[in-house]
């Protein structure tokens, strides 16, 4: 997309690798000042966020005080904000006899409590420039519930149903609340997890790539990159009357059961 986004201040979080670096990354290149928040130390290639002046700090998304320094530091360095993208979040393949009550605030902090107090924060902001975009990072799983992770998915449906009320609620305020619903993609630390924590990676991934029509038709997960590309429509002025939304990037999992395998 050709996207000028020269003179906006972005706040990522979760942006040290995975889908939120490639959107980080996608919305300096396009002229962003963009401020990344994230738990962990650990950030790939820091020398090409460096050379994109993106901001990298430490951020515990489940404390609301964390989030708040995270985006007040970015409207003092650059006297505004612009956009949005709550993408931190953790996964939970467990049954529900599995999980304590720590696990489930565990995940619904990271996933679901966090994007809420994000957009609160950068409401307060946003409002008097007139505008604004937020863009909440939900799954395939806030689209239809899944068997193998209960609470996850119940924190990502949450998740798209708080994308709609605040889309609702702002309206008004010119600010945009959407949400992206990715599913599988592949070189994130959730789904290297997921797969390290398989008997057999190998048939774990083939499992994966095959629960997604498409997937199994490109023989391949979906790229970073590629829902990157969403968060930038979402956020740049094409988008500009679209609210409320959750777009699936998912290779079409999300539409129900794919088609059997044709074997010759």
């Amino acid at each position: 997309m050709d996207v000028d986004l020269t003179g906006r201040t972005a706040v990522v979080t979760g942006g040290a690798a995975g889908i939120g670096r490639a959107s980080a990354v996608l919305l300096a290149r396009c002229g962003a000042r963009v401020f990344v928040g994230d738990f962990s130390e650990s950030i790939e290639d820091p020398d090409e966020l460096e050379n994109l002046e993106i901001t990298v700090s430490r951020c515990d998304v489940r404390r609301e005080s964390e989030i708040q320094a995270l985006i007040e530091g970015a409207v003092e360095a650059t006297g505004r904000l612009d956009i949005l993208v709550n993408n931190a979040g953790i996964g939970m393949v467990k049954p529900i006899d599995d999980v304590s009550e720590e696990d489930w605030l565990n995940c619904i902090d990271t996933n679901l409590k966090s994007a809420f107090f994000g957009a609160k924060h950068a409401v307060r902001h946003m409002r008097p420039l007139g505008g604004g975009a937020i863009v909440n990072m939900a799954s395939n799983a806030g689209l239809l519930p899944r068997a193998h992770d209960p609470v996850y998915s119940i924190s990502k449906m949450a998740l798209v149903g708080l994308t709609k009320s605040l889309g609702l609620c702002h309206a008004k305020d010119r600010i945009r609340v959407n949400c992206v619903c990715p599913g599988p993609v592949g070189g994130t630390r959730m789904m290297n997890a997921d797969l390290d924590a398989a008997d057999d990676r190998g048939a774990a991934e083939r499992a994966v790539i095959s629960a997604s029509p498409l997937a199994l038709a490109y023989n391949r997960m979906i790229d970073p990159h590629e829902v990157a590309q969403a968060v930038l429509y979402l956020v740049s002025d094409a988008a500009m009357m679209v609210s409320g939304t959750a777009i699936a990037i998912d290779g079409g999992k999300s539409l129900g059961v794919p088609p059997a395998v044709q074997t010759h």
